[in-house]
C-alpha cells in the first residue's frame, strides 16, 4: 500500500463540514495531521467545540484539534446559523466532547506542520473560510512552496451566490484570505457551488446513511435531514448539496470530478460583487491560471463512496 497522504483539515464545522471530516477519518489513503478550526457558518468557540465532538462520534479522540481566528482578517464575522442552527451541528443531540483542545493557535500548527514535513507532502483541505491558511500564509511566506495542494470548497460561477446574490458564503466571509491563497502560487484545487450543488442529500441517500444503523449513520443522516430543510425551500430542490465531503472525495477519487486549470479572481472592494469569484471559465482574459476550478461530479458514484467509508465508522 502507498503511503497514506498527509493532509491538514481546516473547517468551521457546520453538517456538511461534520460529514467532510468523517470522510477523512474513514479513509485509511488519508492521514490527518490536525483538524484547524476557523469562524466562519458559527463562531470559532462553537467550530472547534463541534470539530472534536465529530472527531469522538467517529471514535478518533486521538486526532489534534487546533483553534484558529475567530474573525476575517479585515472584516467583521459574518456567520450562517440561518443555515446551520444554532450550534452548527443542529439536528443530532450533540454533547460536550472530553477530547482537549490543543494549546498551539491553528496558523502555528500550520505553519509549523509544513516546515517539519517534506515539501510537497501536505495536502491542505479547506471546508470554511481562507482566514487560518492565508495568515499563515502571510506570516510564513516560506511554506507557501512547501504545499502540495489547496483543495478548497467555495466560490461559484454559473451558480452565482449562495449568501449574497454574486458570492459564495466561504469566499465571502473572507474574501481577502481567498485572494491571497488563490494568488500564493500554491496548486489550488476549488469545488464550488457549481459543482456541490450536483450532489444532492435526497431522500434515499439519506435513507442509506441512516441505515447503517450505526452511530456515525445516525448521526450523519439526522444532520443532513436538519441541513437540507433550508436548501430545499430556497432551491426547490430534491435534496441540499452536500459542499464540503467533496473536497475530502477529491483527494479519494478524482475520477469523480472534472474542471478546467484556469484564472479565478476574488472581489474584495466592491460593495455589489464583494466575495465573487470571478472564474475564467471560458478564457476570455489573457490572465494567469491559478487554480483549477471544478465543474462537474459523479453524484451517485460520490454518495456511494461516501455510504461505504461511513460504513467502516462505529
Amino acid at each position: 500500500m502507498t503511503q497514506p497522504r498527509k493532509i491538514i483539515i481546516d473547517t468551521d464545522p457546520g453538517q456538511d463540514d461534520a460529514v467532510a471530516i468523517l470522510l477523512a477519518l474513514a479513509s485509511p489513503e488519508l492521514e490527518v495531521l490536525g483538524i484547524t478550526a476557523v469562524a466562519g457558518n458559527v463562531p470559532l468557540g462553537l467550530t472547534q467545540k463541534n470539530a472534536r465532538i465529530v472527531c469522538e462520534v467517529a471514535g478518533r479522540p486521538d486526532v489534534r484539534v487546533f483553534a484558529g481566528c475567530d474573525a476575517p482578517m479585515k472584516r467583521k464575522l459574518v456567520t450562517a446559523e440561518h443555515v446551520h442552527g444554532r450550534t452548527g451541528l443542529d439536528g443530532p443531540e450533540l454533547f460536550e466532547p472530553t477530547m482537549p483542545l490543543q494549546s498551539r493557535h491553528a496558523v502555528d500548527f500550520i505553519i509549523d506542520t509544513l516546515r517539519d514535513e517534506p515539501p510537497g507532502t501536505v495536502t491542505l483541505t479547506t471546508l470554511g473560510p481562507l482566514t487560518n491558511v492565508a495568515t499563515a500564509f502571510h506570516r510564513a511566506p516560506d511554506i507557501v512552496p512547501r504545499v502540495a495542494e489547496v483543495v478548497s470548497m467555495g466560490g461559484a460561477y454559473f451558480e452565482v451566490g449562495n449568501i449574497t446574490p454574486a458570492a459564495e458564503f466561504n469566499i465571502y466571509v473572507d474574501p481577502e484570505a481567498a485572494e491571497i491563497v488563490f494568488k500564493s502560487g500554491a496548486p489550488v484545487t476549488i469545488m464550488p457551488l457549481d459543482l456541490t450543488h450536483k450532489a444532492l442529500v435526497t431522500k434515499p441517500r439519506n435513507d442509506a446513511f441512516r441505515a447503517l444503523g450505526t452511530r456515525t449513520g445516525t448521526f450523519t443522516a439526522e444532520m443532513t435531514e436538519f441541513f437540507e430543510r433550508f436548501d430545499k425551500e430556497k432551491y426547490g430542490s430534491e435534496g441540499a448539496p452536500l459542499h464540503d465531503p467533496t473536497v475530502i472525495a477529491y483527494l479519494l477519487a478524482p475520477d469523480l470530478f472534472t474542471g478546467r486549470f484556469i484564472n479565478v479572481e476574488v472581489e474584495t472592494t466592491s460593495d455589489l460583487t464583494l466575495g465573487m469569484t470571478v472564474a475564467d471559465w471560458w478564457r476570455v482574459t489573457n490572465r494567469d491560471e491559478n487554480a483549477t476550478f471544478m465543474g462537474d461530479i459523479d453524484a451517485d458514484g460520490f454518495f456511494s463512496l461516501l455510504t461505504e467509508r461511513l460504513a467502516r465508522l462505529p
